[in-house]
């Protein structure tokens, strides 16, 4: 699905790729092939691939030179580094992929144990993949309190569950969503999605940070070439991935992991790109 405004109240619904794609300056890429029962691995990629080359191809050649690409569509980090290598005129930087909704079920669950408002509550951060291997961490979280600022962990009060449970809540909460609803949570990707070009355009509030895939310059030792969430602030149209973050044992475990996981998807890729 694409959308392009033409102006204020003016909305073009159409399903040629050239026409959606000429002169946006922000596409959201939420078209892709999902895995279905009995499917392997490769062969949704194999999917992906094919999508993501022709959308990659059209962006390439029709839109505006300074494209901002959100990449919602699953295997989202993979399907963006898909479109990397196919639109090799769109700087590495304006493809990012959305990591905000496993970002914002973060603060929810911290905000519902502490029962505070989720908007008191900020700097978790979501690092790698949106799968159920990504690493929801709140070792640098806080919340804002009359007495000023508390680190997440302290107000918690409980480790155990920070480090279990809250992780496996948010690594799962989707495939949680369809289980009950026997319906993807479209609404709070849709929303989430909005949330990410919102900063990513006008910016974060200072002291604040958020979490969005983008392409890795090896930043906290996670290899070069994949597109991975960190957190980020945004000024200016740009991100820039906050740096020097204390990272322990358990969590840089965590954080290799989901990298390790990145690295082999995009070499299955690769294959099926070369096929």
């Amino acid at each position: 699905m694409s959308q392009k405004f033409q102006a204020a109240s003016c909305v073009v619904a159409t399903t040629d790729v050239a026409e959606a794609c000429k002169d946006v300056n922000i596409a959201v890429m939420v078209g892709g092939f999902p895995r279905k029962e009995g499917m392997e691995r490769k062969d949704v990629m194999s999917k992906n691939v094919s999508i993501y080359k022709a959308q990659a191809s059209a962006l390439e050649q029709h839109a505006a030179k300074d494209v901002k690409v959100l990449v919602v569509a699953n295997p989202a980090n993979t399907n963006a580094l898909i479109l990397k290598e196919f639109a090799p005129s769109i700087p590495e930087k304006n493809i990012t992929c959305l990591t905000r909704l496993d970002h914002n079920r973060a603060l929810g669950q911290v905000a519902e144990r502490l029962n505070v408002p989720v908007s008191t509550v900020k700097n978790v951060i979501i690092w790698g993949n949106h799968s159920s291997s990504q690493y929801p961490d709140v070792n640098h979280a806080v919340i804002d309190s009359p007495d000023g600022e508390k680190a997440v962990r302290d107000a918690v009060s409980d480790d155990a569950w920070l480090d279990g449970e809250f992780i496996k809540v948010v690594q799962q909460r989707g495939a949680a969503i369809i289980k009950a609803r026997k319906l993807s949570s479209a609404l709070s990707a849709a929303s989430s999605a909005c949330d990410h070009i919102r900063d990513w355009v006008l910016g974060t509030p200072k002291g604040s940070w958020v979490s969005m895939g983008v392409y890795s310059d090896g930043s906290y030792n996670v290899p070069p070439g994949i597109i991975y969430s960190y957190p980020v602030t945004c000024a200016n149209g740009d991100w820039t991935i906050v740096q020097g973050l204390s990272i322990d044992e358990k969590s840089r475990a965590k954080l290799d992991a989901t990298a390790d996981e990145l690295v082999e998807e995009k070499a299955l890729a690769y294959t099926c790109i070369s096929e």
